[in-house]
């Protein structure tokens, strides 16, 4: 018998995501009550040759999207706190000096492969987010998501930033949050209150985690390398 196999594929009002993976479909699956559920309808329309025969069936399954996390707050929320943490925003030379000077280090929280092309010496890198690595129902709608958009690598954020950061730096380090862009706190007429920036959400999640001495690099890495300040790489 020769079996001709079509997938059509719906999706719940909630979510614009929509999985084609067919072992989605036949794997068992037991839903967090405590999370958002993302239910998808697959239509599967089988041609059988045998008896020139058509039939459907439709298939439901669903993928957990996780709680909110802190770092997924609203800009104005992380904003307002990161204000009243009196975090600082720093350009790129008072950063210098404050490294040369003060003890203060450089935390850049780009991906670990762009912290090896170039990052400013003495800097310590925890990356903030990371390339997709799970496999659960939700993590492949996501993977969906992104290629959609043709984004093949798409990221996370890094579970284990806050631990990692805590290994490498105590509470009372003195520290500069890096990223490529910098993001802003100002207020502007375009952006009146400012732009999120990996290296803001990083500072927003130090301050909530104790570290009280934290500030931020405003006009980011990309400054940095212009103005041609000390910078290194790293041989593979």
């Amino acid at each position: 018998m020769v079996a001709l196999i079509q997938f059509t594929s719906h999706s719940s009002p909630s979510t614009t995501i929509t999985s084609l993976n067919p072992s989605l479909y036949s794997s068992s699956f037991t839903p967090n009550l405590n999370s958002n559920l993302n239910f998808h309808y697959s239509t599967v329309t089988v041609f059988r040759s045998s008896n020139r025969s058509f039939s459907t069936l439709k298939i439901r399954s669903a993928a957990t999207k996780p709680a909110k996390s802190p770092a997924e707050e609203d800009w104005k929320t992380k904003r307002e706190v990161l204000l009243q943490k009196r975090v600082r925003s720093v350009d790129v030379k008072e950063a210098l000096r404050l490294t040369n000077e003060n003890n203060f280090v450089i935390l850049d929280v780009r991906p670990e492969a762009e912290f090896k092309e170039a990052h400013p010496q003495g800097a310590i890198n925890v990356q903030i987010y990371r390339l997709i690595k799970e496999w659960t129902a939700w993590d492949i709608a996501r993977r969906a998501a992104f290629a959609f958009f043709g984004i093949f690598a798409g990221t996370e954020e890094n579970p284990e930033f806050l631990q990692s950061v805590e290994s490498k730096l105590h509470k009372d380090s003195k520290i500069i949050v890096a990223c490529s862009s910098g993001g802003t706190m100002k207020p502007s007429q375009n952006l009146p209150e400012g732009q999120q920036s990996r290296s803001l959400i990083a500072a927003y999640l130090l301050v909530l985690n104790g570290y009280a001495n934290v500030f931020h690099l405003e006009g980011g890495l990309y400054s940095w390398f212009k103005e041609g300040l000390p910078t290194v790489a790293e041989e593979e």
